[in-house]
């Protein structure tokens, strides 16, 4: 019996797009429901070497939950290459001035690290409010478990 391959061609007329409401939900949670998604494990023709997922967009990314003390004590850190440039910053700082980083960096870290996680991760879609411009594609609501 041949292996099934999925024809690459076919995965991109076959991609679907999602919304998931980012309101109330936990922030890990939520990350690890979109990552499945835009890997395409939640499908059958599910392959790791290919991309076989479907898009992702994320609405009111501002009010997603965080857990125990992190909306203080959770750090986000970057450098700019320069002697003491190290910056950090709460997630309540980074909610107020980003709140759509939150989770794009979530996601990320759930990602392959590799050319094929890169493309994964330009499926998704993440805005603070709850108007996003993708009406035309028709996106289904998904539910985060």
């Amino acid at each position: 019996m041949p292996t099934f391959l999925p024809n690459a061609a076919a995965l991109l007329k076959e991609r679907k797009w999602f919304v998931i409401d980012a309101r109330g939900q936990v922030l890990g949670k939520l990350a690890a429901a979109a990552a499945r998604v835009l890997a395409g494990k939640h499908t059958p023709q599910y392959t790791p070497f290919l991309d076989t997922g479907d898009h992702v967009i994320v609405i009111n990314a501002a009010q997603v939950a965080v857990t125990g003390r992190k909306e203080s004590d959770k750090l986000y850190h970057h450098h700019s290459g320069y002697m003491g440039g190290l910056k950090s910053e709460s997630v309540s700082e980074r909610r107020t001035k980003h709140p759509e980083r939150l989770i794009e960096e979530a996601v990320r870290g759930m990602l392959p690290k590799t050319r094929l996680g890169r493309a994964m991760f330009l499926k998704l879609k993440v805005y603070a409010d709850a108007a996003h411009p993708h009406q035309a594609q028709k996106p289904k609501a998904r539910a985060v478990k």
